[in-house]
């Protein structure tokens, strides 16, 4: 069965950039690691697809994740926190939000359903006719 909802999260958000090239390891990275990690004991796993997306073009924003679905809206959410301390609080929030996301029919979720962390820092929903 083919996986239909992904999430995607910007690998080079908050990343430190030296002499145009890019030190150690960006807090989109270790949000995609922790989450990718997270997501081993989800219910869900076997029908999202975690990915990584190279550049999202938010970077006033970081750190962005997406939800996306054929026929549902697509959401972008950016800003969230990428310190080591709390990432495993939001790869749960992320993951709190895939799992209204994936039970939502056109996949609109209201501000007052979503976890707290994703209550804020929406920075787009667009319409998807997949």
């Amino acid at each position: 069965m083919k996986k239909q909802h992904k999430i995607l999260v910007c690998s080079t958000c908050a990343s430190t950039w030296q002499d145009g090239k890019k030190v150690g390891i960006s807090g989109g990275q270790k949000l995609l690691e922790k989450l990718t990690e997270e997501a081993q004991n989800w219910s869900f796993k076997d029908e999202f697809v975690i990915e990584s997306i190279n550049c999202m073009s938010a970077c006033s924003h970081s750190c962005v994740v997406a939800f996306t679905a054929p026929n549902k809206q697509i959401y972008l959410f950016g800003s969230l926190p990428h310190d080591v301390d709390n990432l495993s609080t939001i790869a749960s929030a992320v993951l709190d939000c895939a799992d209204l996301y994936k039970h939502k029919p056109d996949g609109v979720m209201l501000r007052s359903e979503r976890p707290e962390l994703l209550k804020k820092g929406i920075i787009a929903c667009i319409p998807n006719s997949d």
